[in-house]
């Protein structure tokens, strides 16, 4: 099958197959479907590719993605781009001469790209410093670590110059978990979750000796008393006694709320209607349940994108915003749920970061959420995956968690500067008993989503996705569907569709908790 030639100079003549290239293709296709062969080329035919013209070095795009962890400025080139920059204090900038380069209406355009609310990057200035180097200054908002660095070309990108700043005083994540937590308390108590009628998968999992939660109050939670709350308790209050006991409890029949009294046994359950629990804990809580959130890609690394251009990263960091929204409400036998989001804007975290980033907050549960795509426009439907240590469950999983691996690439990781500690994480060994525990949680997850979603696979498939290879913490992958359908991209688009899934991956989380509640975790600020 002829391939159109690449139109790099005028008379490039077609590429011939010989019979040896055409068999292995064949056997290609026939061994792992046409769904996950080409990712790439899936991005490659929507992504601009803007070549600049007349310039020997001609600027390809630029970009600016603002974020309180870090800030990054891209310069996209079509051939590689030689620059040295240097730190300049009081007021904090920082300056970068860019070799062997003309200064055009592209790099200037650069100075009205940034942002306002940017917290790291005040303005930008550019000027032709020699006849052969631009000289760029970066005027920042405070003191920062740059790091400079050029990355190969990797579709959908050609070569890039990246300068990304982190500021001095890092971003903690428990810092941000704890804002977070006292916004969601002046806003409105939690609730505890309703009942959920989870129809749990025919292959049921051995059931993962649960531990019961032993009470006992922890740094973090004794922080929340001291700082999070508004009204001051009226006394010093004994344990809350939410008495989880019958979880089971029959969905319908809403009750009066004056009950006749022939009930014997826990006539007090704040379970029937979920109208608004009591804040008798919002004080002080003896546990809380931390869920990490992941959405997919981000900045640099658009992920897979639809026939309309719809970009995987802003369709699954709107569900994810979704389910933060609905976690942060809710309680599961007492115990209030805050939700942790890796990244909740327009920025690349590499794959370790995240998690890193959940392991520091100690996250109970880690779900992160992608959008599939394939070359046949006809596949659909939504997966679950989970780690696995010995190989993958089909060719298509291994394909999906290769193409997800390469993240990193796409996104731009500056190898180099690579924490030893983050560098390690991918290498990290995970636990067979994570596993089993993640396969229950991403069981529930199917469950939850073939109520209302086409299940792609029906049952829970495994793969090594780096990001899922946290040693202590129950971890799945969620493809929502594949924006590569036009009909399913359409979906992914719709609110109201988000809203269902943000629904089912709540409900997995609720399930996942109330019929396995991890250990309490002492964790310190």
């Amino acid at each position: 099958m002829p391939v159109a030639p690449q139109a790099q100079p005028p008379a490039a003549a077609p590429r011939r197959w010989d019979r040896r290239s055409l068999l292995r293709a064949g056997a290609l296709l026939c061994t792992l479907g046409v769904e996950h062969v080409a990712f790439a080329q899936i991005s490659q035919r929507h992504y601009p590719q803007t070549a600049a013209k007349g310039n020997k070095k001609g600027i390809v795009a630029l970009r600016i993605w603002p974020a309180p962890e870090y800030s990054r400025v891209t310069i996209e080139s079509d051939q590689k781009l030689e620059a040295q920059h240097d730190l300049v204090a009081n007021p904090p900038r920082l300056y970068v001469d860019i070799k062997n380069l003309r200064l055009g209406p592209e790099l200037r355009n650069m100075e009205t790209r940034v942002k306002s609310d940017d917290p790291n990057i005040a303005a930008i200035r550019i000027a032709q410093h020699s006849p052969t180097v631009v000289r760029m200054v970066i005027d920042l908002k405070q003191r920062v670590r740059p790091e400079v660095f050029t990355l190969k070309p990797i579709a959908p990108y050609r070569h890039r110059l990246v300068f990304d700043l982190y500021p001095l005083q890092r971003v903690d994540p428990m810092a941000q978990l704890i804002d977070e937590r006292l916004r969601t308390l002046a806003q409105a108590p939690s609730v505890e979750a309703p009942p959920t009628p989870v129809i749990t998968p025919a292959p049921t999992p051995t059931p993962t000796p649960a531990p019961k939660p032993a009470p006992g109050p922890d740094a973090l939670d004794e922080w929340f008393g001291q700082h999070g709350s508004r009204p001051p308790a009226p006394a010093p209050r004994p344990a809350p006694a939410p008495a989880p006991a019958p979880r089971p409890v029959p969905p319908p029949a809403p009750r009066p709320s004056p009950a006749p009294a022939p009930r014997p046994p826990a006539p007090r359950p704040p379970a029937p209607p979920p109208v608004s629990s009591p804040p008798a804990t919002r004080q002080q809580t003896d546990r809380i349940y931390i869920v990490a959130l992941d959405p997919g890609h981000g900045g640099e690394d658009p992920g897979a994108i639809g026939p309309a251009r719809s970009y995987e990263k802003h369709v699954v960091l709107a569900i994810a915003l979704q389910v933060r929204e609905r976690i942060n409400r809710l309680r599961v036998n007492g115990v209030p749920l805050q939700a942790y989001m890796t990244r909740d804007r327009d920025f690349f975290v590499p794959l370790a970061s995240r998690v890193e980033r959940a392991r520091r907050v100690q996250a109970d549960l880690f779900v992160s959420i992608h959008a599939d795509a394939a070359l046949n426009r006809r596949a659909r439907g939504s997966s679950v995956y989970a780690l696995s240590q010995r190989g993958a469950t089909s060719t298509a999983a291994r394909m999906l968690a290769a193409h997800e691996n390469k993240a990193d690439a796409v996104g731009g990781l500056n190898i180099h500067a690579r924490d030893r500690q983050v560098q390690s994480m991918l290498a990290d060994m995970s636990t067979s008993a994570q596993i089993r525990d993640s396969l229950v949680l991403g069981r529930y997850m199917a469950a939850q989503l073939a109520q209302f979603a086409h299940m792609h696979k029906r049952s829970v498939e495994q793969a090594n996705f780096a990001v899922l290879r946290s040693p202590d913490t129950p971890s799945v992958l969620i493809e929502t569907g594949f924006i590569s359908n036009p009909d399913e991209e359409r979906l992914l688009n719709s609110p109201q569709y988000q809203a269902r899934i943000a629904d089912a991956i709540a409900a997995g989380v609720v399930t996942y908790l109330r019929n396995h509640p991890p250990l309490a975790r002492v964790r310190r600020l």
